[in-house]
């Protein structure tokens, strides 16, 4: 097990000992297609086997494309190519007694903290695929916490997404979905790697942001006075996780509302998420902006007022989190949302390219 430089550790390990096959697990982001292309590169000029396996997703790359082999920029249709495609599937457990010849070692594994890892006081909690039968029931509501929390575990493979659904396939097809979102932003990001740092439509990349950074700092800690704005963002903040519903409530609140840069939030959320994941944050935070494929239309505009009423009614979520809501050091709304709404329409808008 070693730390470091890849290429690097690969030559001094060439040094200690003969290497004929090097097999790795595939990943898709614009870094580690870049840091694997090395290590190909270096594998030639020595006369290595390079091969990459296929792991974190069901099906990758071009696998689920489009009739003319292109890429799918629409999730509707690229989930159902992905359900047929599955179905279609002998999925038998592989016999490891025909897989090849494997000779046992013993390795004395390096501490987490030898391997730069520091120990947080954020505690994960445990997945659930036992009640993902009621999941379309109660997803949406923060209160009822009826998520699986599976995905710090489905970000750092400590589960396998075969797994998850050999377990859920039969029990909820919304939960499928969700899944099956993933891999579409994954393969998104893997065939049109620039959205990493850019509006995936091109008609929304000059959009005059306000970018107030008094006003993000606000958002960051959960001071907008709109309470399930404040929530999420504590939420967040404390713990590292943040309902799904009121991440769409967030990220709209800070795009719209507040006119700022989708890569902002998408940043902030990059450090602060336990279940960071390129392809998703970057997916997502488009979709909620407005700047992504298949993604909310601009003039769409979250009014976390009524997101209250709709998903927190009896405030249980939002007073789990935001102890002073009651008192008065709670802030007013930063902003009044009616304003807020016709400026975000106004301005996005007038900064379409056509």
């Amino acid at each position: 097990i070693l730390k470091g430089d890849p290429l690097q550790e690969f030559e001094k390990l060439e040094e200690r000992i003969l290497i004929k096959n090097i097999i790795f697990s595939k990943d898709y982001e614009p870094y580690a297609r870049e840091r694997d292309q090395k290590i190909y590169d270096w594998t030639k000029l020595k006369n290595i086997t390079f091969k990459g396996i296929k792991d974190q997703v069901i099906f990758e790359k071009s696998e689920i494309v489009k009739q003319d082999g292109k890429p799918y920029t629409i999730f509707t249709p690229f989930k159902n190519k992905w359900l047929e495609a599955f179905k279609s599937v002998d999925w038998k457990p592989v016999d490891l007694s025909k897989a090849g010849t494997f000779t046992r070692f013993s390795y004395v594994f390096p501490s987490l903290k030898e391997i730069g890892f520091i120990s947080s006081n954020i505690k994960v909690k445990d997945f659930s695929l036992e009640d993902v039968e009621n999941y379309a029931e109660h997803r949406n509501f923060p209160s009822s916490d009826a998520t699986s929390y599976l995905s710090p575990h489905v970000r750092f493979g400590t589960i396998s997404i075969r797994r998850i659904l050999n377990a859920t396939l039969s029990k909820s097809d919304v939960f499928i979905s969700e899944l099956v979102w993933r891999e579409f932003f994954m393969q998104i990001l893997y065939h049109f790697p620039y959205v990493k740092d850019q509006s995936f439509s091109p008609k929304y990349r000059q959009i005059n942001w306000r970018n107030d950074e008094k006003e993000f700092e606000l958002w960051k800690n959960g001071k907008t006075g709109y309470p399930m704005v404040d929530a999420g963002m504590r939420q967040l903040n404390e713990t590292g996780y943040m309902h799904n519903r009121v991440r769409m409530v967030v990220a709209s609140f800070l795009c719209k509302h507040l006119l700022i840069d989708w890569r902002w939030g998408e940043a902030y959320f990059a450090e602060k998420l336990l279940d960071y994941d390129l392809s998703a944050n970057n997916g997502n935070w488009q979709w909620a902006a407005g700047t992504g494929c298949d993604a909310a239309p601009y003039f769409r505009v979250f009014n976390p007022s009524e997101q209250v009423k709709k998903f927190d009614p009896e405030l249980k979520y939002i007073k789990r989190w935001v102890k002073d809501l009651n008192s008065i050091k709670y802030p007013q709304p930063m902003v009044e949302h009616s304003m807020a709404r016709n400026r975000a329409i106004d301005v996005y808008k007038s900064s379409i390219i056509k």
